[in-house]
């Protein structure tokens, strides 16, 4: 999150996905199907030095994706309908403005106080322009209005108090996404709405390339529905070198494990061989910058036709509760948290709502795009956001997290999603 178990006895640990899944797997043990070794193997190759730490537009993240790739051809994932291989592509725009005029009421503006997100090189903008002029006062949510209007296909002026100077150069330095026709979005720190205005903007634009990473285990008598497992595998690169010489943030739990577990259940559920709804494993590139990996997912997917969407999100460490627990964003949005916790009924492990509500995690990590559709769309975690130590730090790496624990986890995401993805239980929609 950009800012974002069962561990009950082995012997009976092991026998469920038996019990619950059925003589597919009769001849093969769980205990082979979901091994710590190969979740171990999976997130320290993700999380090591040589993956520098997997930010958008590097090596690192590239090296990252063709790593994911060949998990998911060895799990027997197809690619999307239309593609020739595991890889969603599209571009975000990188601009630099190279001049600048501003008159609010006559009042020539601070050119440091503008930012725009357009892929035009040239704005000329007036009051009697075709735009929509947004005003965000003092108190209001300004990250919530900023991802609001981003990919809105209108022309937008939004207009930001100035007690958001801190933020208002911090959004500045986002990319823009380009899989769609955005409109113009154009953002003003003022301290007033004025009644005129002059806005003159010449930029330099840049398209980059980035890649989401998406396999398919189809389904029997209900493919066209579908449930989705996901995570972000792109994280915050290098920086600079503290006292011990570490510049690289692995990530190895924001979101190496993660993308470990979407992994894991892709090879879980292929063996399994039994879904009878069709399962999409997804592993999403720009979200540290604006979750934009699954917001462009997101658009090639008819909402109606997903059922649930599995979002994992830093499940490397104990949850406040301690082991057996994690909790599920937007808990009291659906009942699917309540449709999880009736298939580990058997077990000691429990989902919580999430306990961080001040924070908005619901609607700051993948699963928020889906969710705003409707879609019961909900992200699992364990990370204590109020004193995760290693949280956006150099020091989350491998070596910090509990593979016993995660392994657990992932196997309980498995189990708890057996109804929905046997078609038996579809949790109810998102209230828009």
């Amino acid at each position: 999150m950009p800012e974002h178990l069962i561990s009950t006895s082995r012997r009976f640990l092991f026998l469920l996905p038996l019990i619950w899944f059925g003589g597919s797997v009769a001849a093969q043990s769980p205990r082979d199907l979901f091994r710590q070794d190969e979740v171990t193997r999976i997130e320290k190759i993700l999380s090591a030095d040589d993956m520098q730490g997997r930010q958008v537009y590097t090596p690192g993240i590239e090296k990252a994706a063709a790593f994911i790739s060949q998990e998911f051809k060895s799990a027997g994932l197809k690619p999307l309908s239309g593609s020739q291989d595991y890889g969603q592509h599209f571009t975000m725009i990188d601009t630099r403005l190279t001049e600048v005029t501003v008159k609010l009421d006559g009042q020539s503006l601070d050119p440091e106080r503008i930012f725009a997100f357009s892929a035009a090189p040239d704005l000329a903008v007036t009051q009697n322009s075709n735009y929509h002029k947004i005003f965000v006062k003092k108190g209001d949510d300004f990250g919530e209005v900023f991802y609001k209007y981003m990919d809105e296909s209108q022309d937008f002026l939004i207009l930001v108090d100035t007690s958001f100077s801190k933020r208002f150069m911090r959004y500045a330095h986002i990319h823009m996404p380009s899989f769609g026709e955005s409109g113009n979005r154009i953002f003003i720190l003022t301290s007033s709405s004025p009644a005129q205005f002059s806005i003159h903007i010449r930029q330099d634009t840049i398209k980059k390339s980035l890649t989401n990473l998406v396999g398919v285990l189809p389904g029997r008598s209900l493919k066209d529905e579908y449930v989705i497992f996901s995570a972000h595998y792109d994280h915050l690169g290098i920086g600079k070198p503290d006292a011990q010489g570490d510049s690289i943030y692995n990530g190895a739990n924001d979101d190496a494990s993660g993308t470990t577990a979407v992994i894991s259940l892709a090879k879980y559920f292929s063996k399994l061989n039994s879904n009878q709804r069709t399962l999409i494993f997804a592993a999403f590139t720009a979200e540290e910058i604006g979750e934009f990996g699954s917001a462009y997912f997101s658009r090639q997917l008819n909402p109606e036709r997903v059922m649930a969407m599995f979002n994992i999100e830093m499940i490397g460490t104990e949850s406040k509760w301690g082991k057996n627990s994690a909790y599920i964003t937007g808990y009291d949005k659906t009942d699917m948290g309540l449709i999880l916790q009736k298939n580990l009924k058997n077990s000691r492990f429990k989902f919580y709502p999430d306990p961080y509500p001040d924070q908005l995690l619901f609607l700051r990590s993948d699963n928020a795009t889906l969710a705003k559709l409707g879609v019961p769309a909900h992200t699992i975690s364990t990370s204590k956001m109020d004193s995760e130590k290693f949280y956006h730090t150099r020091e989350d790496e491998f070596g910090t997290l509990d593979m016993t624990n995660m392994t657990e986890i992932i196997k309980a995401i498995a189990i708890s999603a057996r109804s929905i993805i046997a078609g038996k239980d579809t949790p109810e929609r998102v209230k828009r």
